[in-house]
């Protein structure tokens, strides 16, 4: 138990500490964005950049590991969107709410915790469930929205030009473009210098603080929007998205780790603690990624916002379980 505790306090402890300083005004309204900016564009592409350029070809080369996690997620994806849209949403909506359910936080949570549990052997895993998540997902979360939003897309230019818009955006996220550069220097044998080594760990080992009490800036942010509209009585949140929350939740903290097991010891028989890293990866609370696409498109994000505060929260007790189960040796 007190192994358990050592490893899930400091995660959830630093989440914990961006609440408590946006509630008591420590930190102020812009500090969420502005950290996160921070996280996005310098600390967490260094971490990555490091991960891949460091990494011998072996690590990088795990067909069974990305074709597990790849599926769990991407297949409860399609599942989800299907569904929703088989009931009648409209495909943009039935798409938020499929990224909303298979999102996992591995980019802010992932790395802290998994460097915790299972050392250095757990970075490139989880440097590749990040760019799965962040390049894959995210990139056909993008295209049906853009698709539902314009027909002629489904022309053969339009098509083409669409791909030619989703690709661009996705070369431009430093969180793809830091591990592509990262494989490519593993790949050309080319060796960082010290004082460049140097200078990216000091901002590798800011990301993973840094990407948790951002988080929970972000949903204090949340609670006190909540609040003021609860107090105003402006914004009450129906039945149906009450339901539709609590069904994205448990897809997102028991469905995705149980398919991901499923498919890590059952079909591609991963050695044990790769099929547990893909377990606990895909057991993560719903990252931000859903709510900043929804206020990108100008769609409601209160689902989306909801599932990240609600799942961050329940994963507690999920996530301790799972590290529990890992630490016993099971």
């Amino acid at each position: 138990m007190s192994d358990t505790i050592s490893i899930i306090f400091p995660v959830f402890g630093l989440i914990l500490a961006g609440v408590v300083c946006r509630r008591l005004d420590v930190l102020g309204p812009a500090a969420a964005s502005e950290l996160n900016r921070f996280v996005v564009w310098l600390a967490l592409p260094a971490m990555l950049f490091l991960a891949m350029a460091q990494a011998d070809w072996q690590a990088l080369y795990q067909p069974g590991f990305i074709a597990t996690v790849a599926l769990g997620g991407l297949g409860l994806f399609a599942l989800v969107a299907a569904v929703q849209w088989w009931r009648g949403g409209d495909l943009a909506g039935a798409t938020m709410d499929a990224l909303t359910g298979a999102y996992p936080n591995s980019g802010y949570m992932g790395f802290p915790l998994m460097l915790l549990l299972f050392g250095d052997a757990a970075l490139v895993p989880t440097t590749i469930m990040t760019v799965l998540v962040v390049c894959v997902m995210f990139a056909c979360a993008i295209l049906l929205i853009e698709l539902a939003r314009q027909r002629q897309a489904a022309q053969q230019s339009g098509a083409w030009m669409l791909v030619w818009k989703v690709g661009g955006a996705l070369l431009r996220n430093p969180l793809i473009l830091a591990p592509l550069a990262g494989v490519a220097v593993a790949a050309l044998g080319g060796r960082l210098p010290a004082a460049g080594t140097a200078f990216l760990g000091l901002l590798a080992a800011a990301a993973s603080p840094c990407a948790l009490v951002s988080l929970g800036l972000f949903l204090a942010q949340h609670m006190r929007q909540t609040e003021t509209a609860v107090a105003t009585e402006t914004a009450a949140v129906s039945a149906p998205a009450r339901s539709m929350v609590w069904m994205l939740v448990a897809v997102k903290l028991l469905l995705q780790p149980l398919l991901t097991w499923l498919l890590a010891a059952h079909v591609f028989r991963l050695p044990l603690p790769q099929a547990q890293m893909a377990t606990i990866l895909a057991a993560l609370p719903t990252g931000t990624g859903p709510y900043m696409l929804a206020d990108l498109y100008g769609r409601d994000g209160t689902v989306a916002a909801r599932t990240i505060l609600i799942s961050t929260v329940a994963s507690v007790l999920t996530v301790s379980a799972l590290v529990a189960w890992v630490r016993s040796g099971a």
